[in-house]
């Protein structure tokens, strides 16, 4: 379902209001979406959405998966974490998964940024510059 401009910029606005001392508040986003629910304004359903889509965006910010060929030590990991949570927040949560697919190196996803590092992205790039 295609959005209005209206809608969307009412979004980021309760968006923004969300937020208590830089962080989502659970308490403002629900009475938030009662408040819209409730009263039903002009394309409510479009400002829905979008504020439920920019929620999403928003709190997977604060989650970072971290992918690597073998296990990381607990000082790398710690390491990465705390360069991690220097550069988005110290909100951050970081989830470690071993995926032997990569071959080497490691591969890093924070909301929609990505760092691949693995072997298995430089063996890819190489084969397509082939």
């Amino acid at each position: 379902m295609k959005i209005s401009k209206d809608a969307a910029r009412a979004a980021r606005q309760l968006l923004r209001l969300s937020h208590k001392d830089g962080r989502l508040d659970d308490g403002r986003i629900k009475e938030i979406t009662s408040r819209i629910a409730e009263s039903k304004p002009r394309g409510y359903l479009g400002i829905l959405q979008e504020y439920a889509r920019l929620l999403r965006l928003e709190s997977e910010k604060l989650e970072a998966l971290v992918e690597s060929a073998i296990e990381l030590g607990a000082q790398t990991g710690n390491d990465l974490v705390n360069d991690l949570r220097a550069k988005y927040g110290g909100d951050l949560n970081a989830e470690f998964r071993v995926n032997p697919e990569l071959l080497g190196g490691m591969r890093v996803k924070v909301g929609s940024d990505v760092w691949d590092g693995s072997v298995r992205a430089r063996l890819n790039q190489l084969k397509n510059n082939l």
